[in-house]
């Protein structure tokens, strides 16, 4: 009787770890991006994203005109290479993650701090792809503000 309750609770346990699995497996690779940055590792920025991987970032100019800027993988993760370590301070929440099969899509209300001083906020929309060696981003786009950073949505 022992063997079958335990062999129940292993097979409870597997199937919820399981379905739990992706997810978490998503969280972590935007996660690995997070604390390269803040270790100052251009080579494992780099390695977080998927080949022709795009960065976007929606903004205003000087001017006050919404623009698209993009930046290239290779310039981004050297730029963070550059700077101190824990210069690069940006603090996440998790909205929603949606996943169908090797494609996930990311919600993650944010605000980012430079030299320990608080920088800007917005949100980031992840699109990430799923490889031989694990989830990659394939597309990080967005938003940077220095007003409207709701507490209730951001990172604290």
């Amino acid at each position: 009787m022992r063997r079958i309750i335990l062999s129940f609770v292993l097979i409870i346990m597997g199937t919820s770890l399981y379905a739990q699995a992706p997810e978490e497996a998503v969280k972590a690779a935007i996660n690995q991006l997070f604390t390269a940055m803040n270790n100052s590792d251009s080579v494992a920025v780099a390695a977080c994203f998927a080949p022709g991987a795009i960065l976007q970032s929606v903004m205003e100019d000087k001017a006050g005109k919404q623009t698209i800027h993009t930046t290239p993988v290779n310039e981004f993760s050297s730029f963070i290479g550059r700077l101190p370590a824990q210069a690069a301070d940006e603090r996440i929440v998790f909205g929603s993650v949606l996943i169908d099969g090797r494609l996930a899509a990311v919600w993650t209300p944010y605000r980012f701090f430079f030299k320990g001083q608080f920088s800007h906020c917005g949100v980031d929309s992840f699109q990430l792809v799923k490889l031989p060696d694990g989830w990659k981003i394939q597309y990080l786009i967005d938003t940077r503000r220095k007003d409207n950073c709701e507490e209730s949505a951001m990172a604290k």
